[in-house]
């Protein structure tokens, strides 16, 4: 099996874009691919198109790859719909690298995009409800419970009665957990919420585009303890997509600006205690990852991890091993994974502020951490980038997500 690179990459804004439909995005994020790979659509022998919302928001529940990409002119070439909740877009891409390994294909692309906003908002939020189990939600939803137990809220803090994801309140349990196993603060918490706020005010295809102080963050409006608003990624609209190929085909493109993928590991669960945080689904798949890369986390210059909310941050900062089980919130508390510091962490802002369109955000991630390692991201580059990973996960399995992949860049 041979190397992969990624050639080309593109993404559009995220954000709310009533007037933009899936096919919109999906034209501006692979163009903007193609371009960078400075390609045409028939250089592409199979397409990977990610896609979780259609269905609902615009009635698209079938083949939405095929209604997006043949609409752009791609015809004759075989296309795979992918859904895997919020890791969806990292999975398209696993597709491709895997196909290209395999050696069926020598260039691919891969497509992930998302529309989430409607008019009506009930819709939005119905999206989120089928990322758990629906046979088994009220015991899905106790055991989560049951991580935090002992821990709560201060008197004054009254839980809010409001729509939300569902989510908010699994991230919670899992803020909680953290609490009691290992004296996390919401301060802490607040940390990470500032520093994606400042780093994506750098970034201009961020959804938001605002600084926000760790006493700012505590003060805003609650979510579901002890999650604030800031902590908490919003709903988006956006796509993005990369073009990758065989080592044979590099030769067709630029290849001082391709970046290898050293490794596209995915996993699932395993039935486990909250305490066997050795067995959690992302340390297994990164273990993994860094198998095959032949790196260790010790050598990650820049990571882009999956902050649905800012627990999430801290979880998978513990987990890829860049720092030790329960130092995720000093990390960012001490500022050692912000722009600058030891190990800087979603420099793109992060779900939190970058935006987190389902369906296109594992490829968000890819953009950035290409970016990182060609040296493009102007005033958030981190200096003399190599290695970079990126850590995708979605839905909800027991106590953890129902499925992780992990990816390694390398220059």
């Amino acid at each position: 099996m041979g190397n992969v690179y990624l050639v080309g990459v593109g993404m559009t804004s995220f954000g709310k874009f009533f007037d933009k439909s899936v096919k919109d995005l999906t034209r501006e994020a692979v163009d903007a691919a193609l371009t960078d790979a400075d390609a045409v659509i028939t250089d592409i022998e199979a397409a990977w198109f990610s896609n979780t919302t259609q269905g609902v928001i615009e009635g698209q529940f079938l083949v939405p790859g095929e209604m997006a990409l043949r609409n752009m002119g791609f015809e004759g070439i075989p296309m795979t719909n992918v859904e895997n909740a919020c890791a969806s877009a990292s999975t398209a891409l696993n597709g491709a690298v895997t196909a290209i390994k395999a050696g069926v294909v020598e260039v691919a692309i891969a497509v992930g995009v998302d529309k989430m906003y409607s008019e009506d908002k009930s819709k939005s939020f119905e999206i989120f409800d089928g990322a758990i189990d629906v046979h088994r939600r009220e015991e899905e939803f106790a055991a989560l419970e049951k991580l935090g137990e002992g821990v709560n809220p201060p008197p004054d803090e009254i839980i809010p009665n409001q729509q939300r994801s569902p989510f908010m309140d699994v991230y919670a349990c899992f803020a909680k957990q953290h609490m009691k196993m290992f004296d996390l603060t919401q301060r802490q918490l607040a940390a990470v919420a500032s520093k994606n706020h400042w780093h994506s005010t750098m970034n201009p295809k961020s959804q938001f585009n605002f600084e926000a102080s760790i006493d700012e963050v505590l003060d805003a409006r609650l979510i579901s303890w002890p999650l604030t608003l800031p902590m908490c990624s919003p709903i988006s609209d956006g796509g993005a997509a990369a073009v990758v190929c065989s080592e044979d085909a590099l030769k067709r493109f630029d290849n001082k600006r391709a970046i290898r993928i050293l490794a596209s590991a995915m996993g699932t669960g395993i039935k486990r205690s909250p305490e066997d945080l050795e067995n959690h689904i992302t340390r297994r798949a990164a273990r993994n990852a860094y198998e095959v890369a032949g790196i260790g986390p010790g050598e990650i210059d820049v990571a882009e991890v999956h902050d649905a909310t800012a627990m999430g941050e801290i979880t998978q900062s513990e987990c890829l091993g860049l720092c030790e089980f329960g130092e995720g919130g000093s990390l960012a508390e001490s500022g050692q994974s912000k722009l600058g510091g030891r190990i800087p962490i979603n420099p793109s802002g992060g779900l939190e502020s970058k935006g987190h369109p389902i369906g296109a955000t594992g490829l968000g991630q890819i953009y950035e951490l290409s970016n990182q390692l060609r040296g493009e991201c102007g005033d958030r580059q981190v200096d003399g980038a190599r290695f970079a990973i990126a850590e995708n996960g979605g839905g909800i399995y027991g106590i953890e997500e129902a499925t992780c992949c992990i990816t390694i860049l390398g220059k």
